[in-house]
Formats: structure tokens, C-alpha cells, sequence
């Protein structure tokens, strides 16, 4: 067996192990329940690799700095302040959804009033108001990393491809029974997938609109 990394749980406090045994990636946990802010984190190091043969003389420094890091994390008293950066109001009706894209520019909010708007995050200006559903726009989706493109999913049972330069829907993806409450893009970007209350997901081509 030969340990690849260290990894930490913050809840319940614990840490996972993984490794390599016969060619396979395995992985096991080991609950540090009794960890508090005063515990000797030499002393709990030396209990953990007592009794785990993955923990060697060689690495026992990097289990050190781990449990030091965990018990940092959990214990901390930093009290970390939020501001309000900008308020976007001009839905009709409530929110359902809310999306970035990759570079945290661009920002999507979906709308029981059937549509989904695109806003400058620096600016709070809107972009464009994306109409056509006939339904709750309950799903949306930028396809990161390029976030030229947008996809939006509908209690009208469909799921529909928008340009983000234009606000021009591309395609509408048809064939659910049901409303569809999830969407999303492939990393290649050929495809999308939909999930819908009809219990099925469905995977179109993004060019084609065709299963």
C-alpha cells in the first residue's frame, strides 16, 4: 500500500486517507471526534499512526500539518464580514435560480414571470431579458468557461439555447413530459443534459436540438 494524500473532514472532524493497493485508488477514514481547540496535535499524531500502518516515519510531518489545519479550520473565532455588493431588482415575480459564469462577470437569475435575465455583476445593469417560455424559468446555466452561450429549463417541459451576445434563443429542446428543473452543458459543449419531474434526464445535441 502507498499513500497518494491526506485528507481532511471538517464535520464530524475526522481525516481520509488515500492509496494505492494493487493498482487500484482506495480510500478510508479515520474519526478524530475527541478533536478540540486545547488537543496536543503531536501527541494525536503519534495515536493515529500508532494504529495506521499507511502512516510512515517519513510522512509523519505531513499528518501533523494536516491535523494542525483541521483543527485551525474548526476551532477558528476569525469572524469573516460580507457586504451587499449590488441588489438586482426587476423580476415581476419571485426568483428560482441563480448562475455565474466562470470568471464571476456575468450572472443569471431565473423567474416564476417566465423569464431569465443577464446582468453585469461590476455594473448591476441588466444585459438582456430572455423571453419565450411559457412557464416558470426554473433552471439556468452558463457554458463555462467560455459563457458565450446560455441555457434555461422551463415548467413548459422544454429547455432552450440562447446567445449571450444577442439574447437570441439558438434552439428549443423538446421531449419531456414533465417540467424540467435542471440543465446543464458538457464540458466539450456538443452536448446539454436536462433533467425533468418526468423522472427522466435527456441529452441533446447543442448544435441540432436532436436527441
Amino acid at each position: 500500500m502507498r499513500l497518494k494524500r491526506i485528507m481532511l473532514r471538517y464535520f464530524p472532524p475526522g481525516i481520509g486517507l488515500e492509496y494505492i493497493q494493487g493498482g487500484c485508488t482506495k480510500t478510508k477514514e479515520i474519526d478524530l471526534f475527541d478533536l478540540t481547540s486545547s488537543t496536543d496535535i503531536e501527541e494525536l499524531a503519534f495515536a493515529v499512526a500508532k494504529g495506521e500502518p499507511l502512516i510512515t516515519p517519513n510522512i509523519h510531518h505531513q499528518l501533523v500539518d494536516s491535523l494542525r489545519r483541521l483543527q485551525k479550520k474548526i476551532f477558528s473565532t476569525t469572524i469573516h464580514r460580507f457586504y451587499r455588493h449590488k441588489t438586482l431588482k426587476t423580476h415581476l415575480l419571485p426568483l428560482t435560480n441563480v448562475a455565474f459564469d466562470k470568471f464571476g462577470k456575468k450572472c443569471l437569475t431565473g423567474s416564476y414571470d417566465r423569464t431569465c435575465k443577464v446582468w453585469d455583476i461590476e455594473t448591476g445593469e441588466e444585459v438582456h431579458t430572455l423571453q419565450g417560455h411559457k412557464n416558470v424559468v426554473y433552471a439556468v446555466a452558463f457554458n463555462n468557461p467560455s459563457g458565450d452561450k446560455i441555457l434555461t429549463g422551463s415548467f413548459d417541459k422544454t429547455a432552450r439555447l440562447w446567445s449571450y451576445e444577442t439574447g437570441e434563443c439558438k434552439q428549443t429542446f423538446s421531449g419531456h413530459s414533465g417540467e424540467v428543473v435542471a440543465v446543464q452543458f458538457d464540458p466539450q459543449k456538443q452536448l446539454i443534459a436536462t433533467a425533468s419531474m418526468d423522472t427522466t434526464a435527456r441529452l441533446y445535441n447543442s448544435a441540432t436540438g436532436s436527441l
